[in-house]
């Protein structure tokens, strides 16, 4: 095996410390944004807001052509969602201004409680036209949100590095944005898993 760049010993022994955290099966599909390992729960953090009511958090991930898109998960902290009364996920697309692809149904009133994984299908499967970067959108309008697990991340620094979290909009409800339009950066990044 070559190795190109300045690494000096066995790519596949580096990486082999990720079977333990993959599916057993090598044919199951998801795609992640973060390792599994080495999150955290943003309510540790007052600091790092993993959500604020009405208004979306989006992270990015890396989608193959062809991948079909079903379902979008993240996982709560030791925070519950308080009285929710909106909350949903969203697809965005590859482009400059990311458009919405797919947003799961309103989840209104439905609880999200303390350390618990939420899967929600979107409303029409997607399947992923081109290799690039998308984005994952969670927004909860709430008494108070929930906390989320994932980790932090410095906002970008190199001119042309993109956000790994970023919030926009405000007074949301019921449907997701048309775009992420004018994105404001922000260091605590939601762990999400697409199958």
């Amino acid at each position: 095996m070559t190795v190109h760049g300045g690494y000096t010993r066995n790519v596949r022994d580096a990486l082999a410390h990720l079977n333990a955290a993959d599916p057993s099966s090598p044919d199951r599909f998801f795609r992640r944004n973060l390792p599994r390992t080495g999150l955290y729960d943003s309510a540790g953090d007052t600091g790092q807001v993993a959500l604020t009511t009405e208004v979306m958090t989006s992270v990015p991930i890396y989608l193959h052509a062809g991948d079909v898109i079903t379902n979008i998960s993240a996982r709560s902290g030791a925070t519950a969602a308080n009285t929710p009364t909106n909350y949903w996920f969203a697809l965005y697309s590859n482009a400059a201004t990311p458009a919405l692809l797919a947003q799961t149904a309103d989840q209104t009133s439905t609880a999200w409680a303390a350390n618990t994984t939420k899967t929600l299908a979107l409303a029409a499967a997607q399947t992923i036209p081109e290799s690039g970067i998308y984005w994952v959108g969670i927004m909860v309008k709430a008494t108070a949100v929930p906390t989320l697990l994932g980790c932090v991340a410095a906002p970008a620094i190199v001119t042309g590095e993109r956000n790994l979290s970023q919030s926009s909009g405000s007074s949301l409800a019921a449907t997701a944005p048309a775009t992420i339009a004018t994105p404001t950066a922000k260091q605590f990044v939601p762990y999400v898993v697409l199958t």
